[in-house]
Formats: structure tokens, sequence, C-alpha cells
């Protein structure tokens, strides 16, 4: 595989709060490999950009490397799968699944730190009231892969399941690799690394406000060692409000029949999280 007129030849779809951030962490790790620091978007919801300007956020690719990319948007977005389609029918995809349902929590635990919804998460991860459709949408695999299997075949996605992170994340990088079509090549000091860990202390949400007009003359300052020891002493970790075994049962069920279509479609060993059939250890592939 080569770099084509420098536009990507991989891609990570997502899913929105299945880790896709270590994945893409370690791959551009890789001496032969390049992907943009930013999430383009361009197939969901930047496509009115167009393809001038999807083409030039790749300008900074060294020569030679191979490109790709990761929108963690694509995958739950109704039109990404035809429209990449459309301009890369050669496309390799990756995606990483997690549980469904702590993914939907992961999502609400996002919006809640940011002061955007509020303390009640029952609100947001009902299926019955209108609220949940933001956070529960996204944990539909079975729907959203079934999407990019009518434009794609099967043996141009591989499927990374977020418990298998602990237990085998060498052969996955190395798996991740050999689907690209690149040298197998693990970084052992990233390996292990976390990427938007949720547990990190965070200054209260009232002084985030407070300060968010600034940001552009803060943020330069975060690697001067006085202004990241005033942060770390006003720092602490975010207590979300807990999921309930009540909505975790509810969130089972609504996901049910799309873990079963999932299962379908794959045809492959699936995580404990899928309701029958395959119900190997979380963590297998």
């Amino acid at each position: 595989m080569t770099n084509n007129d420098r536009q990507p030849s991989f891609m990570i779809i997502g899913a929105v709060k299945g880790a896709t951030t270590w994945v893409a962490h370690q791959l551009r790790c890789h001496p032969d490999l390049w992907l943009p620091d930013a999430e383009p978007h361009y197939f969901s919801t930047e496509y009115d950009r167009g393809p001038d300007w999807y083409r030039g956020l790749f300008d900074p690719a060294p020569e030679g490397r191979i490109i790709g990319e990761k929108s963690a948007s694509y995958l739950a977005h109704p039109d990404a799968p035809a429209r990449i389609a459309a301009a890369f029918p050669d496309m390799r995809l990756i995606v990483q699944l997690r549980d469904p349902v702590q993914r939907a929590y992961s999502d609400y635990c996002m919006y809640f730190r940011r002061g955007m919804v509020g303390p009640d998460p029952r609100k947001y991860l009902d299926g019955g009231r209108a609220e949940a459709s933001r956070f529960l949408q996204g944990g539909l695999y079975g729907a959203h892969i079934g999407r990019f299997l009518d434009h794609f075949p099967r043996e141009q996605l591989y499927v990374i399941f977020y418990e298998s992170i602990k237990s085998s994340a060498d052969a996955i990088v190395a798996d991740v690799c050999r689907h690209i079509g690149v040298d197998v090549h693990v970084a052992a000091d990233e390996i292990a690394s976390r990427k938007n860990d949720s547990t990190a202390p965070m200054l209260p949400l009232s002084l985030r406000r407070l300060l968010k007009p600034a940001r552009p003359l803060l943020d330069p300052l975060r690697s001067n060692p006085l202004f990241a020891r005033a942060r770390s002493a006003m720092a602490a970790p975010v207590r979300y409000p807990p999921l309930t075994e009540e909505l975790r049962g509810m969130l089972r069920d609504f996901y049910q029949d799309d873990l079963l279509m999932l299962e379908g479609l794959l045809q492959q060993t699936l995580p404990a999280w899928c309701p029958r059939g395959n119900r190997a250890e979380a963590g297998s592939l």
C-alpha cells in the first residue's frame, strides 16, 4: 500500500467513547504512518467543506508515509459509509467497540463534566425519553456496522473490542498494522498509555467556565511548571452520578436485539456483553 496522492488509506471510524484515541495514538507511533492530530469529521458533520478542504488536512504528512485519519463520528452517521465508499472504495476501516451500556454512560459522563447535562443519568439514558437519543444511538453497533457492510466487504473492516486492550494490546496493534498493510511496529513504552482519561483531576466547573474566554492565552502555559503546579493544586477528580443497577438493566434490554444483529454480521467471537451466542470471555477477538 502506498501513499495515494496524500489521501488516507485507512480510517478509524468509531465508536465515540470507545477509546479510539488509544488506537490512534499507537498508530501515530508507527514510523511509516501519519494521522492528523485533530479529527476531521469530514464524512459526517463537515462534508459541506468540500474535498479540497479535506485533502488539505493531509498536506503536513511527511513524504512516503501512509496516511490515515480518525473520526469517531463516522460509525454512527447515517451518510458516512456511502460517502466514504464513493471516495475511497478500497479504504481499510478500523472500528473499536465497547460494551454499549458503558459507552452510553461514558458519553453521559463526558457531557456531565462539561456542565451540559444534569445529575440524573436516567433522564439521558432512558430509551423512552427524547433526551436519551444522543447517548443511546452511538451504541447501536449492529445497525451502524450493517450500513458500512452495505458498502464495504467484511475483510476491509477490522474490529477491536475495548475489553481486549488490557490482555491483548500488543496483538491488537500488530493485527491493525497487518490490516493496514504495513510492517508490525509496537511502541512498548506507549502500549499501556491511557488517553482521554475521565478519572483525571479537573478544575471545578465554575472555574473552567470563568476561565474559558482566556483559554487562548492560558493553553500555551500548560507546559510551564509553575502554572502546572497551580492547576494541580486546584484540580480534583470529577464525582459522576452513578449508573444504577436498574438503569443498567434497562440499557441491556435496549441494546439486546441490536447486539444479536451485530453477532450475526461479524460472525466472530464476541465479548460477554453480547446477550447470547459466542459469549467468550471479554477480551477475546
